[in-house]
């Protein structure tokens, strides 16, 4: 609900890269083939972009335990490179606790989110709108 942040949300459609090298995900073949496979999507430059992060941890001193936990974080990656990976837009999802790292489990912990995650793309949420600067959500 912030006019600062709900124009940082299109800055990726403003600056592109000129010289070949990738400064934010959107200069990447992946943004692109997106965009070419979801062109109405792709039109609205303040449709929200989401990254999927994940990594373990050992929260006990490593030589006298085995146990692990791993946090699933998702991102907005339409900001700045600047913005992107900082705390006020880093959203924990979830944590995977247990005695050892989920391995080939993994999709198993992922089921709930990727079902909510498929839910906003195909029906949408709506979302305040700021009078200068729209931000919302598919829907």
């Amino acid at each position: 609900m912030s006019p600062y942040h709900a124009k940082d949300i299109t800055w990726y459609h403003f600056h592109k890269s000129d010289n070949g090298v990738m400064v934010h995900p959107s200069d990447g073949k992946a943004w692109k083939e997106f965009n070419r496979v979801h062109l109405s999507f792709a039109s609205d430059p303040r449709n929200i972009r989401l990254g999927l992060c994940t990594d373990g941890f050992c929260p006990f001193d490593m030589s006298s335990n085995t146990y692990s936990c791993w946090l699933v974080i998702v991102t907005v990656c339409n900001l700045p490179p600047w913005k992107c990976m900082t705390r006020p837009f880093m959203f924990l999802a979830m944590m995977i606790p247990g005695p050892k790292n989920p391995g080939k489990k993994l999709d198993v912990f992922l089921r709930p989110l990727i079902d909510e995650l498929k839910n906003l793309w195909s029906i949408g949420v709506e979302i305040y709108e700021l009078k200068r600067h729209n931000v919302r959500f598919r829907g």
